[in-house]
C-alpha cells in the first residue's frame, strides 16, 4: 500500500473518534505524569494526521500494517478488553508512527538524563525498550527508538 493511501485511511478510521474527549484528559490533575504526557503527545499526533502532507510517497509492506493490528489488539484483549474506542484509536496512531511519520510510540524529549525516552544526534532512544522488546506481541518492536547501551 501506498503512503498516501494508508494515511487517508487513518484519517478517515479515526474520523468518529471523540478526540475533544482526549483533550479534555490533559487537564485533569489526578491523572498520573506518565499517563498525561502520553495523552498530550497522542493528541498532538492525533491532529499531526490531519495537517500531514505527503512530501514523497513510499511503499508500506500490508503486512506490518496487520502485524501492529494484531498485536495492539492483544495488548487490549489483555490490558483493556472492553475499551474498543481506545484500542482503535492506538492502532491507527501506532501505525501512523511507526509506518509514516517514523517517531517513537511514546512521548520524548531530548534530556538523556531525564528522558526515558530521547532525541539526540538525529536518533531517537528507549530506555525500556531492552526490557520490553521480547514481551509477547510487544509493539516495541515497531518503534523506531533504538535500544539504550
Amino acid at each position: 500500500m501506498k503512503a498516501s493511501k494508508l494515511l487517508l485511511t487513518l484519517r478517515k478510521n479515526l474520523k468518529n473518534y471523540s478526540i475533544n474527549s482526549l483533550k479534555d484528559k490533559i487537564s485533569n490533575n489526578s491523572q498520573e505524569d506518565i499517563i498525561k504526557k502520553l495523552t498530550i503527545y497522542n493528541s498532538q499526533i492525533y491532529d499531526e494526521i490531519y495537517k500531514e502532507e505527503l512530501i514523497e510517497d513510499f511503499d508500506v509492506d500490508d503486512s506490518l500494517i496487520k502485524k501492529i493490528e494484531r498485536d495492539v489488539d492483544y495488548y487490549f484483549s489483555v490490558n483493556a478488553p472492553n475499551d474498543i474506542k481506545t484500542r482503535d484509536f492506538t492502532k491507527n496512531i501506532c501505525i501512523y508512527l511507526s509506518l509514516i511519520s517514523k517517531k517513537p510510540l511514546h512521548p520524548f524529549g531530548d534530556n538523556p538524563k531525564e528522558d526515558n525516552v530521547y532525541y539526540l544526534n538525529g536518533e531517537y532512544f528507549c530506555k525500556a525498550k531492552i526490557k520490553h522488546i521480547n514481551d509477547k506481541n510487544s509493539l516495541c518492536k515497531y518503534c523506531v527508538s533504538k535500544k539504550e547501551e
